[in-house]
């Protein structure tokens, strides 16, 4: 029995062209084996391109209105050397070498999925952390607009290859002691597809596609990180004869802050405070991505201390909530007095017992084993 082509692409009989088409890439899009996982989908897809290719191509479509199928080529009618029932499987691998009843595979589709892209963008901190939207400038394939995949000049068809018959192959018989021996190679006329283009569309050549540059717009999300890739579905290179396009993928690439670093959605700061500052505590006013923020410095605070601001870091990409503004502190001692500095500290010294300090390995925090640690 025919295939019903009309409704492999969910028409009915009497479709426009332009109705088979807008078909055709609506099915192509969501049946692509790179876009639908599903095992049947690889199938269903060719299915989609072989009811495509019957309904495009005038002498193949009168075929399909008439009943019949434009594929079936009687190959298998007759029974080859070794068809007899005892065979099976292995009636069919030496048939296809010695001439019998095996099936051809047939032409292949002109029409073939397009390769994806990849962009790079150039993006801030402050832009990968709240996100942003950006026009982007590429240079793709694009859908030829003066035959819309076609591939002909306007008001031709493709016609069927006289070399092969519209087989997509050729034949080539040898005798040996064996018998005679087949062999198949694609056809070199029509490169497998079974049809001839004699007159291309004079803008594409006869591929259905032309290079142009067009802008497109990028919604960045906020919390991407430097390396990461934002997908765009059906926005890469449009395939030949107009298949469908495959996907454009932009990669972030993150400049670095002069002030900030980052580790996942925490953000890093350094801050110098000075000697007296860190020994008697202070606030500073810190300039962070969301404004100033104030941040409390208590008495005592060593060298090495880490400072926390909770939820001033990078938004988390896939929970809710952000990260964390980590704040490193090191504190300076200076190396210039003057001669009343000088002996302030000096008091300061003599009254706090540091005078002269004592060399200890107690464990319990002296000089040995401050260095010991350091070194640790």
């Amino acid at each position: 029995m025919a295939t019903d082509y009309y409704g492999v692409l969910g028409l009915s009989r009497g479709a426009t062209d332009a109705e088979i088409k807008k078909a055709y890439r609506r099915l192509a899009r969501d049946l692509h084996p790179d876009v639908n996982p599903d095992p049947g989908a690889k199938e269903r897809f060719q299915e989609v391109n072989r009811a495509y290719q019957a309904l495009t191509d005038p002498e193949k479509r009168r075929i399909v209105d008439l009943g019949g199928d434009p594929f079936d080529n009687g190959a298998g009618a007759g029974p080859g050397p070794f068809s007899g029932a005892g065979f099976g499987g292995l009636g069919d691998i030496m048939d296809a070498f010695f001439g019998g009843g095996g099936t051809s595979r047939g032409p292949r589709s002109r029409v073939r999925a397009g390769g994806d892209a990849l962009i790079r963008i150039e993006l801030g901190l402050d832009e990968t952390v709240f996100g942003t939207t950006k026009d982007i400038t590429v240079d793709t394939a694009v859908l030829c607009d003066a035959c819309t995949g076609a591939g002909t000049a306007p008001g031709t068809h493709p016609t069927t290859c006289t070399t092969c018959a519209g087989r997509g192959e050729v034949q080539s018989v040898q005798r040996s002691f064996l018998g005679q021996v087949v062999s198949s190679r694609t056809c070199p006329t029509c490169a497998g597809v079974g049809q001839v283009i004699p007159q291309p569309c004079p803008k594409c050549g006869g591929d259905g596609r032309v290079r142009a540059r067009r802008t497109i717009q990028v919604k960045v999300p906020a919390g991407v990180e430097d390396g990461m890739r934002i997908r765009l579905t059906g926005h890469g290179e449009v395939g030949p004869g107009g298949g469908p396009a495959g996907d454009l993928y932009v990669e972030i690439v993150e400049h670095p802050h002069p002030v900030f670093t980052r580790d996942g959605e925490d953000l890093h700061c350094r801050v110098t405070l000075p000697m007296t500052a860190a020994a008697l505590g202070t606030s500073l006013t810190l300039e962070t991505l969301d404004g100033q923020e104030e941040l409390d410095v208590r008495p005592g605070t060593q060298s090495g201390s880490v400072l926390t601001l909770r939820a001033k870091g990078a938004p988390r990409l896939r929970a809710t909530g952000r990260g964390n503004l980590v704040v490193h502190v090191e504190v300076e001692t200076p190396t210039r007095l003057d001669a009343e500095q000088e002996k302030l500290l000096r008091e300061l010294a003599v009254l706090r017992g540091e005078d002269r300090p004592a060399a200890s390995s107690d464990g319990q925090g002296g000089l040995f084993s401050r260095v010991r640690d350091v070194f640790k």
